[in-house]
């Protein structure tokens, strides 16, 4: 069980041959790493599922090959998206290895050992979570970690300070890791030594970032919505071929805004900012990094409050929105996006 979405594993996967493997996408959502929180929003699940699926077969359009079979639906019949006749929220992929680097304890510090990562293995999730940035909203890490000299202007190809809610004049990738307690950003040479990747793959790796960039900002567009950044998650298939895996082009994998304001799961990170348990999850992964702690989570003694319920609701009907607006079909019984963002406007201007 993942924080947000079921895995169910219909074949697991050999060394030489992929699995199959569903999704099933819950109304649990997850900031700042925490996992799983104290509310549930109506129809998110349905809404992602929809929502990645018409990605994955967008992109399948493309040529780009991903790990998604199809769409489960209520006769448990696997379908494509235009076959569907009602929302689900059970998805089918190709299942590969996940295989987790071993942790362990150096100077008093957590490391991770990712030495199975070679050339030559095959069929496996690539360990790195990537990100593409084409603007960088309000909230953005990478402005914090430029304010803290974490990461230099000419790593990113920038020649001056950027600003908040700037775009970009081209797309900028980032990478962090993917299986370790703690998503850690990586410099591309970092990234591309633990995962065991050529020269040409890693070259081919943001030939296909700027690919899915380009196709989901069209998706996007569809629906009124800018495409602000998004996470990406690729694998290799039983003849090291990249494949997209996991989900992209939704709410919760991308930021995306509608007139300056964001849609997406932005939203619960911006209620939660500013609340004493996201401080003392910021000061315990701190503490967690500094000290070698292995579960940060254990150093939080305040549990997340919940969401107000005007704002829950109006973000079940902004993702169901969503889905409907950037698909072209209404599965969902809600207003339009447009109207769903104008009473999220109001929200905002009277929580202010």
């Amino acid at each position: 069980m993942g924080s947000v979405k079921d895995l169910e594993v219909i074949k697991g996967p050999t060394r030489d041959e992929m699995g199959i493997g569903r999704f099933l996408f819950s109304d649990r959502y997850s900031v700042f790493d925490w996992g799983e929180m104290p509310d549930r929003i109506d129809g998110k699940g349905a809404a992602l599922c929809l929502m990645g699926a018409y990605c994955f077969e967008r992109l399948e359009g493309k040529g780009i090959r991903t790990h998604y079979r199809g769409l489960v639906d209520a006769r448990g019949r696997l379908v494509r998206f235009d076959e569907l006749d009602r929302p689900t929220n059970v998805m089918e992929f190709n299942l590969v290895n996940v295989y987790r680097p071993r942790a362990y304890i150096e100077g008093g510090r957590l490391r991770y050992d990712y030495g199975m990562y070679t050339p030559s293995l095959r069929n496996f999730l690539i360990p790195l979570e990537i990100i593409y940035r084409n603007a960088l909203p309000e909230g953005s890490s990478l402005l914090k970690r430029l304010e803290m000299g974490l990461i230099k202007l000419e790593e990113l190809g920038l020649d001056r300070p950027p600003r908040a809610g700037e775009r970009l004049p081209r797309p900028i990738f980032d990478v962090s890791t993917k299986l370790e307690e703690g998503d850690r950003y990586l410099s591309w040479e970092e990234a591309q030594r633990i995962s065991g990747l050529t020269d040409g793959e890693l070259e081919d790796i943001k030939a296909l970032l700027l690919r899915i960039d380009e196709e989901i900002t069209e998706i996007a567009g569809r629906a009124g919505l800018m495409n602000e950044d998004g996470k990406v998650e690729l694998a290799f298939d039983p003849m090291r071929r990249l494949m997209v895996a996991d989900v992209v082009g939704t709410l919760d994998e991308c930021r995306f805004t509608y007139d300056g304001l964001h849609v997406s799961k932005e939203v619960a990170r911006i209620f939660y900012r500013g609340t004493e348990w996201a401080r003392e999850v910021e000061e315990a992964k701190r503490r967690a990094a500094a000290e070698g702690v292995r579960d940060w989570r254990a150093l939080v003694k305040t549990e997340p409050p919940r969401l107000d319920p005007r704002l829950r609701g109006i973000m079940s009907q902004m993702y169901m929105a969503a889905a409907n607006d950037m698909t072209g079909r209404r599965m969902f019984d809600v207003p339009r996006l447009h109207e769903v963002v104008r009473e999220y406007r109001e929200y905002r201007c009277g929580w202010a």
